[in-house]
């Protein structure tokens, strides 16, 4: 038995046999001419398979070579960026310990001059007690000298000049003698 597709290729509708035969002018007056463009086409087509393969092989090719540039660069300045890292961290390790010997030595300095300032008072002190002394020993030495004039000249004088009773009995005297009441011992 025969299905209806195997029907219209052995019984040809009307219309159908007219498209075949169209098909087939067409064939005979353009076929080589299409058969020409269709090689053309296959060969552009290849020729355009060929150069974007190529174009392909190409641009991985140089996004590679750029890729292991950059990578390349990436890794130099990792490297750098480390290498100025270390050399930073020896810097500031060497800064740190400089800081700190300078600050020990600042402050042996500052000890030092705390004993000698402590040194220096004390022997100012000692030396204004000593001067304190040596000024009392004066001043008491000059009360004693001036206490010794003042008596030797009180007592040069008492001997030298009259005093108040001497001069008392002396104007007493004086006074009998010329009311003639004075009368000397005779001898």
């Amino acid at each position: 038995m025969a299905s209806p597709a195997d029907a219209k290729l052995t019984n040809p509708s009307p219309n159908e046999k007219e498209g075949a035969n169209v098909d087939k002018i067409r064939d005979i007056l353009f076929g080589s001419q299409m058969r020409d463009y269709e090689k053309r086409f296959a060969r552009l087509e290849e020729s355009l398979s060929k150069a974007l393969e190529s174009l392909r092989e190409d641009v991985t090719k140089r996004l590679d070579t750029l890729s292991g540039f950059v990578q390349q660069e990436v890794d130099s300045l990792s490297q750098r960026i480390k290498s100025e890292k270390s050399e930073r961290a020896e810097h500031l390790k060497e800064l740190s310990h400089e800081f700190k010997d300078a600050e020990k030595l600042l402050d042996k300095k500052i000890s030092q001059l705390d004993s000698q300032l402590v040194d220096g008072q004390s022997e100012l002190r000692t030396k204004i007690l000593e001067h304190s002394r040596n000024f009392a020993s004066d001043i008491d030495k000059l009360r004693r000298e001036s206490a010794a004039a003042l008596d030797r000249e009180v007592q040069t004088l008492r001997h030298e000049k009259t005093d108040r009773a001497a001069l008392a009995d002396l104007l007493a005297e004086f006074s009998l003698r010329l009311k003639n009441d004075f009368s000397l011992p005779e001898e």
